[in-house]
């Protein structure tokens, strides 16, 4: 993995927003004919090529494909897996988003309505991992698109156990550690492929942070023993894997919501740090989480690894100011040292393929002022 060595380097999350003619097409091929896959395949290739460029005309060091080839963040994985069923007449209420459900209730209704009930994920037989053959092609696509394109480094981005099947009912297993260990035996296929193709694992895995309200309101001790449980199974997961091939994201959920019930991240940063992981990426710019970069202080952040702080954010459609951008990286840089830092953002743009968190142009001017600020942020720091 690379080090900011001479420079403040940069990255985002991952999700970008698609381009309309992709999500036609991407329809078409679910619902299509062997004909509608083939011309989805063929655009997603060149989709990826584009996007991979446009990263580096950005300023972006550390690129990826956009996660163009997935439904969606997590779900995706459900596709690549035995042992669920979806069932979409079963709906179950949701709990990650904490006491806002009652809260803002009348505001959550109206801008998310399908937040309030999920349909359930129900695990119904022994969980394995099923090669469809669409992460092989993924990275393919991506080793094919960086040809010629001047970036440093490129990550594939794959859900954590803890955010697997978050809506999920067990009704096969019967057991929680037997049935998350078979999740993360599942998705250690998963992260091998990504490491093998050559490319950095950035596990993602908002809802270690999104469950804390629902559980500690049971009791604390009930969240520490489901989160502890999901980062052993994270690392069994990651066996084998150089630790310095992995990142490791957590945020507290992309929706515009108040996030009032957030985890506070003092609550929940040794579980993130007893990753396997070589960098941390932590959402640290929206106006709720931006305050907690006070415990960087006293040296938290282990010797050797890198942090990854958001530095802009896809909570607002403002785009940060440079001068913001570099004042936030020299900020952590001080605390944990230059060579320590990449600046990412704090979230994805698109974390299912239709959404949308801002206006695509509105993404790319967040991403040109975070290799901006990270330039100003060089100077100062490098001299």
């Amino acid at each position: 993995m690379k080090r900011s060595e001479n420079r403040i380097l940069t990255t985002h999350v991952g999700s970008l927003i698609r381009p309309k003619a992709l999500l036609d097409t991407s329809k078409k091929a679910r619902d299509g004919s062997p004909a509608d896959k083939q011309t989805y395949e063929a655009l997603l290739s060149e989709s990826v090529k584009e996007v991979v460029a446009m990263q580096a005309d950005a300023g972006i060091d550390i690129v990826n494909d956009g996660e163009w080839g997935k439904s969606s963040w997590a779900a995706y994985v459900l596709e690549r897996m035995t042992g669920f069923e979806l069932r979409p007449d079963q709906k179950r209420p949701v709990v990650w988003l904490g006491n806002e459900i009652e809260r803002f209730h009348d505001h959550i209704a109206r801008e998310m309505p399908n937040a309030l009930e999920r349909p359930t994920e129900a695990c119904i037989g022994p969980i394995a991992y099923q090669d469809d053959g669409s992460l092989k092609r993924d990275a393919a696509n991506l080793r094919a698109a960086l040809d010629g394109v001047n970036v440093e480094e490129a990550f594939i981005t794959a859900v954590a156990p803890a955010s697997t099947a978050y809506d999920g009912l067990d009704e096969y297993y019967k057991n929680e550690h037997d049935y998350i260990y078979a999740i993360a035996d599942a998705l250690r296929n998963e992260y091998r492929i990504i490491h093998e193709a050559g490319f950095l694992v950035q596990v993602d895995d908002a809802v270690l942070a999104n469950m804390y309200d629902h559980l500690v309101r049971q009791s604390p001790e009930r969240y520490k023993e489901w989160a502890g449980l999901r980062i052993e199974a994270l690392n069994h997961a990651l066996d084998g894997i150089p630790e310095d091939r992995v990142r490791y994201h957590v945020c507290f959920g992309s929706w515009h919501v108040p996030h009032t019930s957030d985890a506070p991240l003092e609550e929940i940063i040794d579980f993130v740090l007893e990753v396997r992981a070589g960098a941390y990426s932590i959402e640290s710019a929206n106006v709720r989480h931006e305050h907690e970069w006070r415990i960087w202080e006293n040296g938290r952040l282990p010797e050797g690894k890198i942090l990854i702080p958001g530095v802009v954010t896809h909570h607002t459609i403002t785009v940060e100011h440079p001068r913001l951008v570099a004042d936030r990286i020299v900020r952590f840089a001080k605390l944990v040292g230059r060579e320590n830092v990449i600046a990412g953002t704090d979230c994805g743009f698109a974390q299912v393929e239709g959404i949308q968190r801002v206006d695509p142009a509105i993404m790319w001017a967040k991403l040109e002022s975070l290799s901006e600020g990270a330039k100003i942020a060089s100077d100062e720091l490098w001299g």
